[in-house]
């Protein structure tokens, strides 16, 4: 039944955390008297220290937005099993890994991105690479979430309202003086579910372009302020709403016990899905591993780290938190029958079917289904506002690398304004032309592909100072197998079947690039003694 599948899951996550996290942390030689970038370069905007939870709260509402919910629901159509076991698995020993590692690497480097790493250890031609696919699909990602939060806001106005309502009481929370953090937070979840009441009474109706124009101008906002005023505080309070989500699908599926209804395996080879192999493993993206964890970590998190001690729980613990909420969003899908979860997927889609199947767990603790899909809803469209913000500011910070030179600072590389000004109009340019629909369908092995890079980068930065890189090998190499493999199919699908020559295209472009990265590395790895 789907209680052992959840019990079951928290126990490897926790074992995984305790033994296998003490391994990875090991290998990095945590030391906690260690200055960190964010004390060293303290600017009061972008690098600034900041309590462990608060971090944490950030990163965590960062990196899981809704993706750890529509990856594993979706991908539920292959079947239960092999979801939840790559959910595990790659949780665990490849994404947890990814995570952990991306925000050391970045911290002893001083906070910069994981495009300076490859600069440093493999190559300036590396780093052109790096920056601009990752710039682009920030972009990209910038333009999609800011039509599904639109959209959501015309739908369900009440929602907006709380979101308009939880950016003032963030703004204000970041600024007092806070001695007691507990205290703090308890004062803050309070307001924002009195947030959540007024915007039921009080809802802000606005048309779809409206909402586009209101969100590319917040965005803008956050990126620019001191990221203690409004990012790191609004993240921070936003998590305790998915906190809240998920103790209401863990108690409500302890008192419900669901069965699971759909199949265990339906096929290797879906219609309209493609082979389980590699799609799956792109499908799921953010409950197993996900390559934009890698731009945050070393985008936001590394600049506010105040003592590496923290990395462990913020990087690696974080993961398997959103591991865990994606075996929730599974359970949610796989309580219906394989009929009921079909329909609802081609009509309503992943939220939907998640908010349904939580609501329904809810039920049986006695609190009104409607009301827990409606706060499902909300939260669901608070965490995509919450990426949505970091993504800009991790752009604006990725515009800068690229034109950044040594010795010869320049406006493009010093002006937070024009670098972020940038970003959100070529986000808004795909936006407002509904252009980015063209390209989304690659994001799924675009977000791969940066993982696969992110690994690769730390295998060599770990070679080069002679320290153990197997567990970081091994899922370089794996996540590079499912990359080029699913490129290789979207090629294939593009240029074969449907004819799309842009999306063909852009396959082929990654493809190329992930293919001399890994070659520049190769060559490099020969030239040390090798891997110990």
């Amino acid at each position: 039944m789907a209680l052992v599948l959840m019990i079951a899951s928290i126990i490897f996550f926790i074992a995984g955390y305790v033994f296998y996290g003490r391994y990875v942390a090991n290998r990095f030689d945590i030391d906690p008297s260690r200055e960190t970038p964010a004390h060293k370069l303290n600017d009061g905007i972008d690098y600034e220290p900041a309590r462990k939870l608060e971090l944490m709260g950030h990163h965590f509402a960062s990196i899981a937005g809704a993706a750890p919910i529509i990856g594993p629901i979706t991908a539920a159509v292959y079947g239960w099993v092999p979801v939840f076991g790559w959910i595990v698995l790659g949780g665990i020993f490849i994404g947890a890994v990814h995570d952990f590692s991306s925000l050391m690497a970045s911290v002893r480097h001083q906070g910069k991105s994981i495009g300076k790493i490859i600069e440093d250890e493999i190559g300036s031609v590396g780093k052109f690479f790096f920056l601009v696919f990752s710039w682009t699909t920030l972009v990209l990602v910038v333009a999609v979430f800011s039509v599904i939060v639109a959209k959501t806001f015309v739908e369900v106005p009440h929602a907006a309202t709380a979101s308009v309502l939880f950016l003032i009481i963030a703004v204000v929370w970041g600024a007092i003086p806070k001695k007691n953090i507990a205290i703090a937070t308890v004062i803050g979840v309070v307001l924002m579910a009195g947030a959540i009441l007024v915007g039921v009474k009080l809802p802000i109706s606005l048309s779809f372009d409206s909402w586009l124009t209101v969100l590319f101008g917040y965005i803008f906002l956050a990126a620019i302020l001191p990221v203690g005023l409004l990012l790191r505080p609004r993240d921070y309070l936003n998590a305790y709403l998915l906190f809240g989500a998920l103790v209401l699908a863990l108690v409500g599926i302890i008192v419900a016990r669901p069965a699971i209804q759909s199949p265990a395996f339906s096929s290797f080879n879906v219609p309209n899905f493609g082979p389980m192999f590699p799609i799956l493993f792109v499908t799921v993206a953010c409950g197993a591993i996900s390559g934009f964890h890698s731009l945050v970590a070393s985008g936001t998190v590394a600049k506010q780290l105040s003592n590496e001690k923290h990395a462990k729980a913020i990087g690696f613990g974080s993961m398997l938190l959103e591991s865990f909420l994606a075996v929730i969003a599974l359970i949610a899908a796989i309580t219906f029958t394989r009929p009921e979860y079909l329909q609802i997927l081609k009509d309503g889609g992943p939220v939907t079917l998640f908010s349904r199947g939580v609501g329904g767990f809810a039920a049986s603790i006695g609190i009104p289904e409607g009301v827990a899909v409606t706060f499902l809803s909300l939260a669901v469209s608070a965490f995509a506002l919450t990426s949505l913000d970091t993504a800009t500011r991790i752009g604006r910070f990725m515009f800068q690398e690229f034109f950044a030179r040594p010795g010869r600072p320049s406006l493009l590389s010093r002006s937070r304004y024009i670098s972020t000004a940038v970003t959100v109009c070529a986000a808004g340019l795909l936006a407002y032309t509904g252009s980015y629909a063209a390209i989304w369908p690659i994001f799924g092995s675009a977000n791969q592909l940066l993982a696969a890079l992110a690994l690769l980068t730390i295998t060599i930065w770990l070679i080069n100072r002679g320290k153990r890189a197997m567990f970081v090998l091994i899922p370089m190499l794996f996540m590079m197998v499912v990359t080029l493999s699913a490129l290789a199919t979207l090629m294939y699908t593009n240029f074969t079947r449907t004819h799309n020559w842009i999306l063909g295209g852009m396959g082929a472009v990654l493809f190329g690039v992930a293919v001399y990265l890994a070659i520049c590395a190769w060559l490099h790895i020969r030239k040390l003694k090798g891997v110990s």
